[in-house]
């Protein structure tokens, strides 16, 4: 590991090193530093090609920053200020980054804010705590349009056989993005190492409250998908917001409030005094 600074929310990003050669990858982060004593933490994790830089990771950082709350964000290997291709990305990769990130770089509970890919690993990433005994460190989930399983039921499933022969035969198919200019890249080891890490076969057990916000009009996660995510959700506190006119992206001002909403339900704080 690269040593941190105390608090690195603002200028060049610090950088945290995961893995073993050959596997190693610098993972680009920042930290901001809490205020509140005894508050828990902020963890923000970013879609598929999003970055902690993205119109919700800052937003959120700026009212952690009010509310006095240490906050955790980072890029995934392949993705913004990180080491490594995007090519070579799996979910078994982005976990362990994102593990290891947390362990390393936060303490106490955490509330863990996940956006599509990164709401699926909010929830991977509760699992595997909960699994190493570790169950203390998650405080909450607010997972923004979660695209839960998406590398089989939201890719593999609704694939062409064009797609499915690409991604099999070639190992990578390449899909027109409509966040970019740059094309999505979905290869073999994705898909298939993605079928080690279902959720929805199951029930799920956070361990701590979750709220789903979910738009209406995504094209990317139908909110279909949110409902299929609610029904599992067992012995935990969940709750699901459906906004009618939201998109997958959920960054617009009204769709920002309803994510310091879910934080603040769980983790009701004073806002720090200026004297």
């Amino acid at each position: 590991m690269i040593s941190s600074e105390l608090n690195v929310s603002d200028g060049q990003p610090q950088v945290f090193i995961v893995g073993k050669a050959p596997n190693q990858r610098r993972i680009a982060f920042r930290r901001r530093a809490p205020v509140q004593s005894g508050a828990p933490g902020v963890i923000w994790l970013s879609g598929y090609r999003s970055d902690m830089g993205s119109t919700k990771a800052a937003a959120l950082d700026a009212e952690a920053e009010r509310r006095g709350l240490a906050l955790l964000r980072f890029d995934y290997s392949g993705h913004g200020r990180s080491e490594g291709r995007l090519e070579d990305g799996t979910i078994s990769r982005w976990l362990e980054e994102t593990l290891a990130l947390l362990r390393a770089e936060s303490e106490g509970p955490q509330i863990l804010v996940g956006s599509s890919m990164g709401g699926y690993l909010a929830l991977l990433t509760a699992r595997a705590l909960r699994e190493a005994g570790e169950t203390e460190r998650v405080k909450g989930l607010v997972l923004i349009a979660p695209a839960v399983d998406f590398t089989e039921a939201l890719i593999w499933a609704k694939a062409s056989d064009e797609a499915r022969h690409a991604i099999m035969e070639q190992g990578l198919w390449r899909r027109p993005s409509a966040y970019s200019s740059e094309p999505d890249c979905f290869t073999r080891e994705l898909i298939e190492d993605g079928r080690k890490h279902l959720l929805l076969g199951g029930m799920i057990r956070t361990g701590a409250p979750t709220a789903v916000l979910q738009g209406m009009r995504d094209e990317d996660v139908p909110f279909s998908h949110a409902l299929a995510l609610m029904q599992r959700f067992g012995g935990d506190p969940a709750t699901l917001t459906l906004v009618k006119d939201g998109d997958h992206r959920l960054s617009r001002p009204q769709d920002l409030e309803l994510m310091f909403a879910a934080l603040e339900r769980m983790t009701p704080i004073h806002t720090p005094s200026s004297d």
